[in-house]
Formats: C-alpha cells, structure tokens, sequence
C-alpha cells in the first residue's frame, strides 16, 4: 500500500475510495445482488493507462491506439469489476489507473495495485453495498 500511488508501482493506493459501478461479464457471473449500478462488460470494452493520454484513468473503445487494460479477459479476474473513484476526479497524470476491486485469482496471488475477494465473498460483499459504500485502503 502507498499513500502517493504511481502508475506502474503494483501499489495499492491508500485512502477512502467511494465503489462507482458494477462491471460484469454477463456470460460467466449472471446477475448480483447490489444497489450499485451495474454494466455488462463487452468484447470491445478497456480502460486507458497511458498517463499522457486524454483518456488517462477512464474507460475506452478497442482498439485504443493508447496503452490500455483489456476488460474482457480469459481468465476469471475481472468477471466482477467494481470501478472505484481513486483518480477520479481531479484525474492526475501517472497517480495511478485501473484501480479496481476484482476477483481474486485462483492462487491468491497478489493484484497489481487493485484488490481482490473471491467470487462468493464479492457477491456476499456487493449485496451490501449501495453508491455510498467506500472501500477503506
């Protein structure tokens, strides 16, 4: 954990970070219980880490010619991605993007920066999470 997060650093940033939206891949996860918004997350759907980019820390269309984080993925990690406001607003170059809470991977091991549950704790977790929640790093 870091109080002053990088982006590239593998740290996940300290701070109260407010849970935005739902993200989801409707072919693996289905529906869930939550009072948050929910989304499906599409073939075409990435997030911008490319810090000089306009776009920097926002979601994206793909093909992006910028860096970006691939939503759709092969494995299971971002089947459940809860979008958080960490370098929401003011957005700043190189603080950090893509900080998610996701599901965890099948070893444990350790996210980029982002945090990670298993499938059922997310779901136990987002029945009890409404757009006031904050996650506390």
């Amino acid at each position: 954990m870091r109080a002053l997060k990088r982006e590239g650093d593998g740290a996940t940033p300290r701070g109260n970070w407010q849970m935005r939206r739902v993200l989801i891949r409707p072919d693996r996860v289905g529906s869930l219980a939550t009072a948050l918004p929910v989304s499906p997350i599409r073939p075409e759907n990435g997030w911008c880490d490319a810090p000089e980019d306009r776009n920097y820390n926002r979601p994206v269309a793909l093909p992006y010619p910028a860096s970006y984080e691939r939503l759709w993925r092969d494995d299971h990690l971002y089947d459940v991605v809860v979008v958080l406001s960490h370098n929401e607003r003011p957005r700043q170059r190189y603080r950090g993007s893509a900080v998610f809470l996701h599901i965890a991977d099948s070893e444990g091991r350790p996210t980029a920066g982002c945090i990670a549950v298993s499938l059922p704790d997310m779901r136990k977790l987002l029945a009890l999470c409404g757009p006031q929640t904050a996650v506390k790093i």
